[in-house]
């Protein structure tokens, strides 16, 4: 039985050009399908335009999880969250990302370039990545309000 690759889209402003470079390093190392919609460099873009289409992404069945990264991770999750269906949860550190899968449903990852270093942005991908929602009827009942 052949398993289905997960897509992982991300998407960036100028500030996370170079901070995204280690995290689509470990995705590809790790099997996932990259859908890089993010800036390519560090010419000045504008934020809300990376964070929608990551957001579009997923809605549009064409990656299964979205990372969006900007100089604080507000922006782009605020622009993300524009999206209707998406859940983009900013997180700094393990255990909000845990909790935003467990009890949120976080579809897309927000985080800041000039606020975390990127060797630990790629141990909150892998949580990010490998926790499971819950099935707890309460945490189902909270992501339907939400959606």
């Amino acid at each position: 039985m052949k398993t289905e690759t997960l897509v992982v889209a991300i998407g960036n402003d100028h500030t996370a050009y170079e901070f995204k470079l280690p995290i689509i390093e470990y995705l590809t190392t790790a099997g996932y399908e990259i859908l890089d919609l993010g800036a390519n460099n560090c010419e000045p873009v504008d934020y809300p335009d990376f964070g929608q289409a990551v957001g579009q992404a997923l809605i549009d069945k064409k990656a299964n999880f979205g990372i969006v990264i900007c100089g604080t991770g507000i922006g782009i999750s605020i622009a993300a969250n524009r999206i209707h269906g998406v859940r983009c949860a900013l997180c700094y550190e393990e255990e909000t990302v845990r909790m935003a899968r467990l009890h949120n449903d976080a579809n897309v990852l927000a985080m800041g370039a000039r606020i975390i270093a990127s060797h630990k942005a790629v141990e909150l991908v892998k949580v990010f990545l490998t926790t499971k929602t819950s099935t707890q009827t309460r945490h189902k009942v909270r992501i339907k309000k939400l959606n």
